[in-house]
């Protein structure tokens, strides 16, 4: 892939999920963007193209240096690294990395984003929100059921083809990050819904040519946009007011925690969600820990009589 390509896409990412998620304000998101920008150009023509998902410690090292060098003031020079941390941060939790190069780079500390998870009780909430009565409400609802139940990430939600979906075996066949595929189980609720959605709202669209084995359509019968489903899903966690950041990533994150909470193992966990490496599904055990930590905490009759 073109890397620019790759710059550009993933700032939009970026820049999408600080509107959307993080609720950023323009002036904010507009100087995050532009740091970034800056260091996509001096990727692209001093690092010999080198893409933000190969990008080093080393070379944002320099790429520091370099600006520390032009007069721009320490306010800027703080702000350009938070902006970097927040990109790399932001790729990580995506997926898209399954490390993060700027963790060690002299900067303002920012707080881990860590993705808030849902309980079953607040995705219940987030579901019954929805306006079942009308045909968006319906895709939308199936929507939520599929990025929960089978622990999709967005780009793979918007690309789902029917043709991947086998109702009779109870699977999808997800074609997840660099070609790689994966079959994931199809709970049969989750089924119901798909096949629902397909018999009684899909088949009103006048479906576009190019789209015509696309699960989930827009009402111009085109595939939806991954800031589209960012925008549905803000706009229902408002709706049942739940004030946590919320992202269709959210879904993924409380599926795989569920299941662990349920003891699913870690490896059949890493196998759902397509994890590539063991360290990345891992994040989810600190998750517990902390978790346990503060169960500890609160409950154990020693702490208590000190609360």
């Amino acid at each position: 892939k073109n890397t620019n390509m790759n710059w550009s896409e993933k700032i939009t990412d970026f820049s999408n999920f600080l509107k959307f998620e993080k609720s950023f304000s323009d002036n904010t998101l507009d100087a995050y963007v532009r740091d970034i920008k800056k260091l996509e150009s001096f990727a692209t023509e001093e690092l010999d193209n080198v893409s933000p998902q190969d990008i080093s410690y080393e070379n944002l090292q320099e790429f520091i240096y370099q600006l520390s060098k032009k007069k721009i003031s320490e306010r800027s020079q703080a702000r350009g690294i938070s902006s970097i941390k927040a990109f790399f941060k932001f790729l990580l939790e995506e997926e898209y990395r399954d490390d993060n190069p700027s963790s060690l780079l002299e900067g303002p500390k920012l707080g881990l984003y860590l993705p808030d998870t849902l309980s079953m009780d607040d995705i219940d909430r987030i579901i019954d929100s929805v306006d079942k009565k009308t045909d968006i409400g319906q895709r939308n609802q199936c929507i939520l059921e599929v990025l929960y139940g089978c622990g999709l990430r967005v780009s793979e939600l918007v690309d789902l083809k029917i043709s991947n979906i086998n109702f009779k075996e109870k699977f999808i066949v997800v074609e997840g990050k660099g070609e790689k595929m994966r079959l994931v189980p199809l709970a049969s609720s989750t089924a119901e819904y798909l096949q629902d959605y397909i018999k009684n709202v899909r088949s009103k669209i006048k479906i576009n040519k190019k789209h015509e084995d696309i699960v989930f359509l827009n009402t111009r019968g085109t595939n939806m946009s991954r800031v589209i489903v960012f925008i549905i899903i803000k706009e229902l966690t408002q709706k049942a007011g739940i004030n946590k950041n919320i992202s269709p990533h959210t879904f993924r994150h409380s599926f795989a925690t569920h299941l662990l909470q349920n003891g699913a193992d870690l490896r059949f966990i890493q196998e759902m969600l397509g994890h590539s490496s063991i360290t990345t599904t891992q994040v989810y055990t600190h998750l517990q820990t902390e978790e346990l930590r503060n169960v500890i905490l609160n409950f154990h009759p020693r702490n208590r009589k000190t609360a």
